[in-house]
């Protein structure tokens, strides 16, 4: 694949378009669970300071979702203007989990957005917080019809081929509690939480280290250290590990791939460093710790690991090299998460997380970095999948469309780059706003209001 080849800018701006799109939405999937608690705590404890949280938390959630919306609906219309020939073959399928998403998950959490940003009053405690659960719901069902049917393009299951030789489901049951759907759900949602409680907690640093809003600061970064450690270990096991399984037992040269392992054999380690050369077919100056892929990804030491000279080139994952750093790069920086959160932890049980102005420093700066392993998580799932969009049935050469020259995509992706680079700016002047303005700004304008009407009786 060539920058000259139509196939390469279309899967270049679908990329793109993920990618920058994803950046929203995992947040809000994230953070949902969060006002969740706070609202129950508020209602259970009646401390105000819960309602705060939530009331400055969900503005936030409410700009994520509205720039999630925007970024998403272009993907949606590529499958019709880029990937027109792979939507004929499988969008029995396919588009019925995309239209579920937005029937059902979307209108669910669209719905109940409003009401929780605003409806506090109207609602009352308990339906406000029956508003966070919907919302809460909402965003993680819409993630769950969405990796369904990505789930099928890596793992097809419960589907038959009509006399047109297209896709149609043929088992919803067996469609949609695809096995692999099913870890794959559940590493992808925590992996979410994982960004929601560096985001929490990076702004409970930031109004520590500026020494404003002492009891919200507190509170944050408490609840997104104690969450942030807790998701980041359930990221690696065990749904990490039984996402590897997966991969080892239906995707063998994925795997292969993604450790650069060009010969197979038993007592298979996975590579702490190394570069793979593919033109050698081999792994550049390896250390390896032995053994431990046979057992990630088969359960035993001993387990044979399929080295990819064992498959003919053509059904090798097109960009090993790309794949091999984003696995690798996600794997170190999960690490580096569990190391940090359990750290942040161990600083506040000896009281001191407030005031270990180095560690706030740390967490605050962290907050880009669960994206960053999100998006690497993602490029291992996608680069793996190749050179196939239906793992072992529909290549990707096959599905672009044929009439969309790579001219016309390119342009489409400057307009696309140039009108997100817009949006992000706006996104981010409104969030700094939110941050700016604080989580005790509506109170102080509330306490100011009732104090000038005390005022005006006297």
């Amino acid at each position: 694949m060539s920058l000259s080849d139509p196939a390469f800018w279309s899967r270049f701006q679908f990329a793109f378009t993920l990618i920058y799109h994803y950046l929203f939405p995992q947040l809000t999937m994230g953070l949902s669970w969060f006002l969740v608690y706070w609202k129950w705590r508020a209602l259970k404890t009646g401390d105000e300071k819960y309602n705060r949280a939530v009331r400055f938390w969900a503005k936030i959630f409410g700009l994520n979702f509205a720039v999630g919306v925007v970024t998403g609906i272009p993907m949606e219309f590529q499958f019709g203007t880029n990937w027109a020939s792979f939507s004929r073959y499988a969008g029995g399928t396919i588009g019925q989990t995309l239209a579920m998403e937005g029937m059902f998950a979307f209108f669910l959490e669209s719905a109940f957005v409003g009401a929780l940003i605003w409806g506090e009053k109207r609602l009352g405690p308990r339906y406000h917080f029956l508003a966070a659960v919907a919302v809460a719901l909402g965003s993680w069902l819409s993630g769950y019809f969405i990796l369904v049917t990505n789930a099928f393009m890596q793992h097809p299951a419960g589907y038959q081929v009509d006399p047109r030789g297209s896709l149609v489901i043929g088992s919803f049951r067996a469609y949609l509690l695809n096995p692999w759907a099913l870890i794959q759900f559940s590493h992808n949602q925590i992996a979410a939480l994982v960004t929601g409680s560096f985001v929490v907690t990076a702004i409970g640093a930031f109004y520590a280290l500026r020494q404003l809003h002492p009891v919200q600061a507190q509170l944050y970064l408490r609840a997104g250290t104690w969450a942030g450690l807790v998701a980041s270990l359930l990221v690696a096991f065990p749904t990490g590990d039984q996402q590897a399984k997966m991969v080892g037992k239906h995707q063998p040269v994925t795997l292969a791939a993604m450790e650069g392992k060009f010969v197979g054999g038993p007592d298979a380690g996975v590579a702490m460093i190394g570069q793979p050369n593919v033109a050698a077919r081999r792994l550049d100056n390896p250390i390896e710790m032995p053994g431990a892929l046979s057992f990630l990804a088969y359960g035993h030491f001993g387990s044979y690991v399929h080295g990819l000279n064992e498959f003919p080139t053509n059904v090798w994952p097109d960009n090993i090299e790309i794949l091999y750093y984003s696995f690798h790069l996600m794997i170190t920086l999960g690490t580096v998460f569990i190391v940090l959160m359990a750290y942040a932890r161990f600083e506040d049980w000896r009281g001191r997380l407030g005031s270990n102005t180095l560690l706030l420093w740390v967490l605050m700066l962290a907050l880009p970095f669960p994206y960053i392993a999100n998006t690497l998580g993602w490029m291992t799932a996608e680069l793996g999948r190749q050179p196939w969009l239906i793992y072992g049935l529909f290549h990707t050469s096959d599905g672009y469309s044929k009439v969309v020259s790579g001219g016309d995509t390119l342009f489409t992706l400057i307009g696309f780059a140039g009108l997100y680079f817009v949006f992000g700016l706006l996104f981010l002047y409104l969030v700094g706003r939110e941050i700016a303005l604080g989580p005790d700004h509506e109170s102080a304008e509330q306490e100011t209001v009732l104090g000038s009407r005390e005022g005006d009786f006297a």
